[in-house]
């Protein structure tokens, strides 16, 4: 087992009305608070109500940012920091899904420290300060509610990256599984496969780490167990909580203590190009990629996939029926695992295939090559 640092300073309110602890949070912090939301689902399900009530019961005054789309772009990030200068607000409460909170922790970063959006993703310069952020989740997904970490694209560089800081946890994050209870069956299938693509991009780090391959196993065992139910019971409370929890340990450090990267990242990499070019659900790109990679790069990592089928099922299980265990866990729960169930065809696959030649999206454990493009795009 690797050396590692176990560090996650996020606060987590987990449950029922736990959007009743916000003034306490925030009682000592400035006055003035800049929120952004999305596209305007938490005005149409009550929650942004809910929200600007707390912000006033505490005495606040609120600056508001919305419209930050499902992919976010770099463009709307630009505009809230300047929304954030001009109104020289002191602390940033997001209230949304994964865009709208990834959007939040950029924006703050910028501000902070008077660093342009975009030079920040490419590590061109080096924030050193935040204000304090609180994180209000209406979508479980992508567990950037406890952790550093940011996707955002630009069109006009064609590109769509990550970037983490420890400046970028959220001072306190509020999980409330019944803000969840509104998702579409659609958007929840693309936040069941986001958190077991996270739970495979840890996985397949380096190192020898037996209890995080556990944990890694038991996320998704329990994923399992609970997605079916869940999809045919979407206002069910205690299946919803179950996904919401699930997804935050997915990616809050508990699944990567002890791995030689803090991931592995070679998939999102590569998924995130068909989110870029047709603006695609960024899970629907992960449940077709993620059995394509599996199955090109099989001769690499082949005792892996046989471990983590034995860890999934109790049996010494193939490396190619694990793969059908994952993908045909997806199928399950109707998630699309090929790339003309995205509306996409062979064109597409060679725009897909020359964009990726030219940003070389890799792994950090996985280095990919032209010859792995070209074996993932023939299992797509």
């Amino acid at each position: 087992m690797e050396n590692f640092i176990a560090y996650n300073p996020t606060k987590l309110y987990f449950g029922n009305n736990v959007i009743n602890n916000l003034p306490t949070e925030i009682e000592k912090l400035g006055q003035k608070v800049l929120l952004l939301t999305g596209k305007g689902s938490v005005k149409k399900y009550g929650y942004y109500d809910q929200v600007i009530q707390q912000l006033k019961n505490a005495g606040k005054q609120i600056v508001e940012f919305s419209g930050i789309k499902p992919n976010p772009i770099v463009e709307d990030a630009d505009k809230a920091v300047s929304l954030a200068h001009s109104e020289k607000i002191d602390f940033i409460v997001a209230l949304g899904g994964g865009s709208v909170i990834d959007t939040a922790k950029l924006v703050n970063m910028a501000y902070a420290n008077n660093l342009p959006v975009w030079s920040i993703m490419k590590k061109e310069v080096n924030p050193e300060t935040k204000v304090p952020l609180f994180a209000i989740l209406t979508l479980a997904a992508t567990g950037t509610e406890m952790n550093g970490a940011a996707v955002l694209q630009n069109h006009q560089t064609n590109e769509k990256i990550g970037y983490f800081s420890p400046l970028m946890y959220p001072t306190a994050s509020f999980l409330d599984p019944s803000y969840t209870l509104t998702v579409p069956k659609s958007q929840t299938i693309n936040g069941i496969v986001d958190l077991v693509a996270h739970s495979l991009e840890a996985y397949f780090s380096g190192g020898d780490a037996p209890l995080s391959d556990r944990f890694v196993a038991s996320i998704i065992l329990e994923t399992m167990d609970y997605a079916p139910k869940l999809l045919n019971n979407l206002n069910n409370y205690d299946l919803r909580a179950r996904m919401m929890w699930a997804a935050t340990v997915a990616e809050n450090g508990t699944t990567m203590h002890g791995r030689t990267t803090n991931g592995d990242w070679g998939t999102h990499d590569l998924a995130h190009h068909i989110s870029l070019l047709w603006d695609t659900p960024h899970g629907q790109t992960l449940s077709v990629i993620f059995p394509a990679w599996m199955k090109a790069l099989k001769p690499r990592i082949e005792k892996r996939l046989e471990k983590l089928g034995f860890l999934l099922t109790g049996k010494n299980i193939t490396a190619d029926e694990t793969i059908g265990l994952i993908e045909n866990f997806f199928i399950q729960i109707e998630a699309p695992t090929h790339f003309k169930e995205l509306g996409l065809n062979n064109n597409d696959k060679n725009q897909l295939l020359k964009l990726w030649k030219t940003n070389k999206p890799t792994g950090l454990n996985h280095i990919l090559d032209e010859k792995d493009y070209h074996k993932i795009i023939a299992n797509i």
